[in-house]
């Protein structure tokens, strides 16, 4: 683990997980919370719980998952199978120097909480999820009305297309979803959407994020991804 620095009281740290090499920023001690951001964005999603769980008694690290901003960027879409990201979090756990954290994640973030608790329950003293079980969701993926709410998780199975589509005009498409999408309006200040747009920017990540799509579906088919999330 090297440190880069701190700001507001979290420090900037690199943690090599087998070769891979994961931004992370952490803040506090005691027993150890991990933060997991979704699609499309990095740790920054968790500044405002990071120095309140600090404040609490936690030591809570949030990291830039594999492909995100400036952590390590796998190259084949198969890097980026949930049981490959599942594994990756466990040994994450582990280069932390801990035996087992309370998890929480946030869209992708949450299916990985939700995964890591089923297949390395050792490693999950507990979790809590923005998003359903992951067999609840895949059923529900077989229904029209959620098929059209989630056009865009098809939409990513083409190659190299949907990059370029979100990264055009200074990616307008993801300034526009974070302007007009979130339940709150104004959650997102255009500061902040700027650093969301810098982190989509870094080389390599957009498609990495992407991968994350591309990989749920080519590894296990829908008819058959009830198996593929059960416990083993």
């Amino acid at each position: 683990m090297t440190q880069m620095g701190s700001t507001r009281g979290m420090a900037h740290r690199w943690v090599d997980v087998h070769g891979l090499r994961l931004h992370c920023v952490e803040a506090g001690t005691g027993p150890l919370v991990v933060l997991l951001h979704g699609f499309p964005e990095f740790w920054y999603a968790w500044r405002h719980q990071l120095p309140a769980l600090a404040d609490a008694g936690y030591r809570v690290v949030a990291p830039d998952l594999p492909g995100y901003n400036t952590s390590d960027k796998p190259p084949r879409v198969r890097d980026y199978r949930p049981r490959v990201l599942a594994q990756n979090l466990a040994d994450l756990i582990v280069a932390l120097g801990a035996g087992s954290a309370a998890v929480a994640g946030h869209d992708w973030g949450g299916g990985l909480a939700w995964l890591l608790a089923m297949q390395h329950p050792s490693a999950s003293s507990g979790w809590w999820s923005s998003t359903p079980h992951p067999i609840r969701f895949l059923k529900g993926l077989r229904s029209p009305r959620q098929l059209r709410r989630s056009w865009y998780m098809l939409a990513f199975q083409l190659p190299w297309l949907p990059e370029r589509l979100v990264a055009a005009r200074d990616f307008r498409a993801l300034r526009r979803a974070l302007r007009r999408q979130p339940t709150r309006p104004g959650a997102f200040t255009t500061q902040d959407i700027d650093r969301y747009v810098a982190a989509a920017a870094q080389p390599g990540a957009l498609r990495a994020a992407i991968n994350y799509y591309r990989a749920i579906f080519r590894a296990e088919p829908l008819a058959q991804g009830t198996r593929y999330w059960r416990q083993p």
